[in-house]
C-alpha cells in the first residue's frame, strides 16, 4: 500500500517507498503469476478496509485470478461492509454499447445499490457517498488516453476528497505494457471525457501510476492511496501476466485489437467504420466507398511501417453501428510483431491515404477528432499531407511525458 497524495520523495536520485504494507519479497512471476492488487487488499491490507463501510467502483473486469468478482470478494470478507457499488461506462456488467447512458439499480445477488457514473452524472454525489467510508477503484483498463475508465477513477478521487472519504486504487496491468509511451500529449484546449488531463495517447501506466502522476504532478487535488500489484513488470503483455482475459468494454475482444485502439480510435471521428459491427472491432475499418481498399492496402505496406500488414477484404456489418446492414470493402490491420508496432503512427497514416484518394468521400465527425487526438494538428497533417512531420512532434512530446512520469513508477 502506498499513499499518493503527495510526489514522491526522492533517495539518491530514486523515488522513496511510502507506507509500505507488504514487505514480503514476490514470488517469481513464472511461479505466481501477476496478482492483482484486490487479493492484495484482501491478504495484506484488510486493515484499510475492516470496519468500514466500502464503495466499490468496478466491472465485470475487477476479479481475482481464480475469476471470482471483487463484488463477490469484499461482499463475503469478514469486516467488510459493502454498502455501494458503482459503474463506469459499459456498466458494471461491461456489455452497454460505447457512449449508452446507464441507469442506477440495485445488484440482486447482494442487494448492494449499483450507481451509475455514466449516466445523469459521471461523478460520484455527495448523496452516492453518504454511505461510504472508503472508496475503491478495481477496473481492467487498456493504457489509451481515450478510454473513459481511468477518468471515472479521476473524477471520483476528486470527489471522495471533497467528501471526506478515503480513496483506494487496486491496481492491474496495462495490457499494452506500461513501459511504451507513444502520442501526442492532450492540448487543455480539447479537454473532454476521452481526455481530461495532459497525458500521452498510449500512455504507458497502470491506473494507479496514473493516479500518483496526476495527483503528484498537482494536476489534480485528491488524497489517495494505491495498492500495487505483485510480480507485476512494466514490460509485460497482458497474456505474460497469467490472468485471464475478459473484454474490458464490448469491443476490445483481444490484446491485438487494444494494442491497435490507441491508433484505429481515429477512424470513430469519422465516417469510416472503424470495425464496429463486425468480428474484429479496431482491426477493421471501411466504408462503402472504399472500394480501393487494396491499393491502399498495398500502398500502406509500402511504406514498412514496424509490426503491422495491411490487407484488403469485406464484411457485413452489423447494425446500429456505421453502414449498419451493407456489405462493405475495408482494410485490415494484422499485427505481426507486437513488440515493435506504433499504434498512433498506424492509425494517422491509415488516415492519411484514405482521404488523399478519397478528399470528397471522407468526412470528419465535428472535432471528435481533436478530442481523441488531443489537438487540432492531426486534422490538419491528414488534409495537408503532414503526417511525418505530426508524428516526429507527437515522438518528443512522449518523450518529455516519459521523463515526466518517471518518479511515479510502481514496477520494475
Amino acid at each position: 500500500m502506498l499513499s499518493c497524495g503527495t510526489p514522491p520523495a526522492t533517495q539518491n536520485g530514486q523515488p522513496a517507498t511510502l507506507n509500505t504494507a507488504h514487505a514480503a519479497e514476490p514470488a517469481p512471476v513464472e511461479q505466481a503469476g501477476v496478482i492483482p492488487g484486490i487479493e492484495v487488499l484482501l491478504t495484506d491490507s484488510l486493515h484499510l478496509i475492516r470496519g468500514r463501510r466500502v464503495g466499490l467502483i468496478t466491472n465485470h473486469s475487477g476479479r481475482d485470478r481464480a475469476g471470482t468478482s471483487s463484488i463477490d470478494l469484499l461482499h463475503r470478507s469478514p469486516g467488510v461492509r459493502l454498502t455501494a457499488i458503482f459503474g463506469p461506462e459499459h456498466g458494471v456488467r461491461g456489455v452497454a454499447r460505447a457512449g449508452e447512458k446507464v441507469a442506477s439499480t440495485v445488484d440482486s445477488a447482494t442487494g448492494v445499490p449499483m450507481f451509475s457514473l455514466y449516466g445523469e452524472t459521471l461523478t460520484p454525489t455527495p448523496a452516492m457517498l453518504e454511505n461510504v467510508d472508503v472508496l475503491l477503484y478495481d477496473i481492467q483498463d487498456v493504457g489509451a488516453r481515450v478510454y473513459t475508465y481511468v477518468w471515472t477513477m479521476t473524477l471520483a478521487a476528486e470527489a471522495a476528497k471533497k467528501n471526506g472519504k478515503r480513496f483506494i486504487v487496486l491496481d492491474r496491468p496495462n495490457p499494452i505494457r506500461a513501459d511504451r509511451i507513444e502520442g501526442g500529449v492532450l492540448d487543455p484546449r480539447y479537454k473532454s471525457f476521452t481526455g481530461l488531463h495532459p497525458v500521452a495517447l498510449r500512455y504507458g501506466l497502470t491506473p494507479a501510476e496514473m493516479l500518483r502522476y496526476l495527483v503528484g504532478a498537482k494536476l489534480i487535488t485528491a488524497d489517495a492511496t494505491v495498492v500495487p500489484m505483485k510480480n507485476y513488470r512494466l514490460s509485460m503483455w497482458w497474456d505474460e501476466t497469467g490472468l485471464e482475459w475478459r473484454n474490458p468494454s464490448p469491443n476490445i475482444r483481444d490484446l491485438d485489437a487494444a494494442l491497435l485502439y490507441p491508433g484505429t480510435v481515429f477512424f470513430e471521428a469519422t465516417n469510416i467504420n472503424e470495425g464496429r459491427g463486425t468480428d474484429a472491432p479496431f482491426k477493421l475499418v471501411g466504408a462503402p466507398w472504399l472500394t480501393d481498399a487494396g491499393a491502399i492496402a498495398r500502398e500502406l505496406n509500402a511504406k514498412n511501417l514496424p509490426g503491422v500488414r495491411f490487407d484488403s477484404t469485406s464484411r457485413t456489418i452489423e447494425s446500429p453501428a456505421k453502414f449498419g446492414g451493407r456489405r462493405i470493402p475495408m482494410l485490415r490491420v494484422t499485427v505481426t510483431d507486437r513488440n515493435t508496432v506504433r499504434p498512433v503512427d498506424v492509425g494517422a497514416h491509415m488516415l492519411r491515404a484514405i482521404y488523399a484518394r478519397h478528399p470528397r468521400d471522407f468526412r470528419w465527425r465535428e472535432t471528435g477528432i481533436e478530442r481523441l487526438s488531443g489537438t487540432a494538428a492531426l486534422r490538419q497533417a491528414v488534409e495537408s499531407g503532414g503526417i511525418d512531420a505530426l508524428l516526429t512532434r507527437w515522438e518528443a512530446e512522449s518523450i518529455l511525458f516519459r521523463r515526466k512520469v518517471a518518479p511515479y513508477r510502481l514496477y520494475p
